[in-house]
């Protein structure tokens, strides 16, 4: 992406970095600008640069978690986290979307009622013994999940991690189909193979599977977007990452190649404050993860990530930008993660009080009052129906998920190996172009430089 020289100015959603001024930039037109300064003689200084990281918020909150250390009776030292700043703050109003209806609205709404009760209905059925392995939640993160998710044209391609189940509801999976996947039943996507969320479908919803190792599906998607050009197709492929994962040396190399291939990659950042159990502080040094998409040369923006038409319009400019074959865009989506890492993690670690400063901003109890109270879209009689309806499908999906068998024995045979004549690869959108050109090998130079 090319980078604008602009004069440098202030602007409220800016983020200044090593310089005297932000530059203001949006999502769709230069998103990342550079502001060369110049020295007393009129010469142009290299040392002086400021960039700007688009900042949607309405609330950035000041919070800083440390580490210390107590000693009990005995001498023995143990390791806790305190945090500090304002506790107390009021918690913002919902953004209006620049581009939602009423409409969208309340439909991703009851995504994120939807994938909020279902990932309850899997901590029961857990406690009743009834999933094989562990569950991993995504409490505090539906918006992100489903209105990013929302965001994608049928024809483009995503990639969830483990806490974005409200994305798959959102493409065309039933609340069953993930139920059944933890449960390893017969009728589950993966046939009972597998105990978690890797599965996915190439076919019908443009999903590729989970990958446990973090970071690695961001090279994939990145190869779904370069495949769907050669075929001569700019789609966006979207997929997330958190904040730990956003370490990974296979997630900058993924981003990187799709940042010179100008690949519509859509990356969403989790930002949830904690890599497993360690603090944000402790995991990386810059102030926002987003900042790192000036590395990369991409755009990069900030949004709050529990309000979902912030998520909503941010990834839709990045979509947009993909169907116009602009490149990559990384969101970065400020929340916290309200369970441990999975259902085994208590998540005792975390500071009490920032548990309660991030579940006053529960991003399903703002959309709701939004929705209700302040653009009175739905009366709290409907709110209460739509509730209830939601509630009447997790649980008849329970009961579909409870009723599958487990997988016979010897069905553990079947899908091991792709036997001849099993299926046919196809290309999804047509014969990849290629240029032709001559096969003849030229000797170069560097054979002669070898001797």
């Amino acid at each position: 992406m090319a980078i604008k020289k602009k004069k440098s100015k202030h602007s409220p959603n800016g983020r200044s970095r090593n310089g005297s001024g932000a530059i203001h930039a949006r999502v769709g037109t230069a998103a990342l600008g550079r502001s060369v300064e110049r020295s007393s003689t009129g010469s142009p200084s290299q040392d002086l640069r400021t960039y700007s990281i688009p900042d949607y918020r309405l609330e950035r909150p000041d919070l800083t978690v440390r580490q210390a250390v107590e000693k009990d009776k005995d001498g023995t030292e143990h390791v806790h986290y305190d945090v500090q700043g304002d506790l107390n703050a009021p918690v913002p109003p919902i953004r209006d979307s620049k581009y939602l209806d009423k409409k969208q609205c309340i439909e991703i709404y009851r995504y994120m009622l939807l994938n909020r009760k279902m990932e309850i209905a899997l901590e029961n059925l857990y406690k009743q013994g009834k999933v094989v392995g562990g569950v991993y939640f995504g409490l505090g993160q539906e918006a992100c999940s489903c209105a990013s998710a929302y965001a994608l044209d049928q024809d483009d391609w995503f990639a969830p991690m483990i806490r974005n189940q409200g994305s798959l509801l959102v493409r065309g999976f039933a609340a069953s189909d993930t139920m059944m996947q933890y449960m390893a039943k017969a009728d589950s996507p993966t046939r009972g193979r597998d105990g978690t969320s890797h599965f996915g479908d190439i076919e019908k919803r443009n999903m590729v599977s989970p990958i446990s190792m973090l970071g690695d599906l961001i090279p994939v998607l990145s190869g779904v977007a370069l495949g769907a050009r050669l075929q001569g197709r700019n789609v966006a492929v979207m997929t997330y990452i958190g904040d730990g994962g956003q370490s990974t040396g296979v997630t900058y190399e993924g981003i990187n190649f799709a940042a010179v291939q100008n690949l519509g990659l859509v990356l969403i950042v989790e930002s949830n404050l904690w890599a497993y159990s360690t603090p944000s502080e402790l995991q990386y040094r810059c102030k926002d993860l987003a900042e790192r998409a000036i590395g990369y040369g991409i755009p990069g923006v900030i949004v709050d990530g529990t309000d979902a038409c912030q998520v909503y319009d941010a990834a839709r400019e990045a979509v947009e930008r993909a169907h116009r074959g602009e490149g990559p865009t990384l969101i970065e989506g400020k929340m916290m993660r309200m369970k441990g890492h999975a259902i085994h993690d208590a998540a005792a670690y975390v500071p009490k009080p920032m548990f309660e400063f991030w579940k006053k901003r529960d991003p399903i109890a703002r959309f709701e009052n939004y929705l209700v109270k302040e653009k009175k879209w739905l009366t709290a009689k409907e709110n209460a129906e739509l509730i209830s309806d939601v509630e009447r499908v997790i649980e008849a999906e329970r009961e579909i998920a409870v009723n599958s068998p487990m997988p016979t024995p010897e069905s553990a045979e079947g899908g091991v190996f792709c036997e001849d004549g099993c299926h046919e690869i196809k290309p999804k959108y047509g014969m990849p172009k290629v240029k032709k050109g001559s096969a003849r090998f030229k000797e170069t130079e560097a054979a002669v430089h070898l001797k």
